[in-house]
């Protein structure tokens, strides 16, 4: 409990900070190379280009992440022979801890690792979930913080996946 309260307090004093982004939509998203829970990296947006992709932030302490993980499975699985990818990304937790808890859950879609923070730090990222919503030119089209349901992320996927 006392690691949770430490996190939040950091969080809170860097939401002071004005150091913090404000990405706005239609901006470029902020690239970035993560390690792959799997092996391997990530790099973003290279690896991505032409899809419509999903950065959801979490940790597994985060009450919100679990059930949210589990409900987008059946949007990724029906959605992602369209050009749709969501990439989980674990902020500051190491690859035994996520791993352990996506193993957990069953999803199927990738789980990156953000060991030092600094990927959700570039994206503003001040409470988890956080999920952005990315186009297939590499730029932001919609955020939500905190929960969301499979029905809003879907209807702002099909959206994106609608333009060319």
């Amino acid at each position: 409990m006392k690691a949770f309260t430490a996190f939040v307090l950091i969080l809170l004093l860097a939401a002071c900070s004005s150091d913090t982004p404000q990405l706005a939509n239609g901006s470029p998203a902020p690239g970035f190379t993560v390690p792959r829970l799997e092996g391997g990296t990530a790099t973003f947006p290279d690896d991505f280009r032409g899809k419509v992709v999903a950065i959801r932030f979490w940790a597994d302490w985060c009450p919100f992440c679990k059930d949210e993980m589990i409900a987008l499975e059946p949007v990724y699985q029906q959605l992602h022979g369209e050009g749709f990818n969501i990439l989980a990304m674990n902020v500051r937790q190491d690859a035994d801890t996520a791993g352990a808890f996506v193993r957990k859950l069953g999803i199927s879609y990738e789980t990156l690792l953000d060991v030092s923070g600094e990927v959700a730090r570039n994206y503003g990222v001040q409470g988890l979930p956080t999920t952005f919503f990315v186009d297939r030119h590499g730029k932001l089209h919609a955020r939500i913080l905190g929960e969301s349901t499979p029905d809003v992320t879907e209807r702002i996927v099909r959206e994106m996946l609608a333009k060319p």
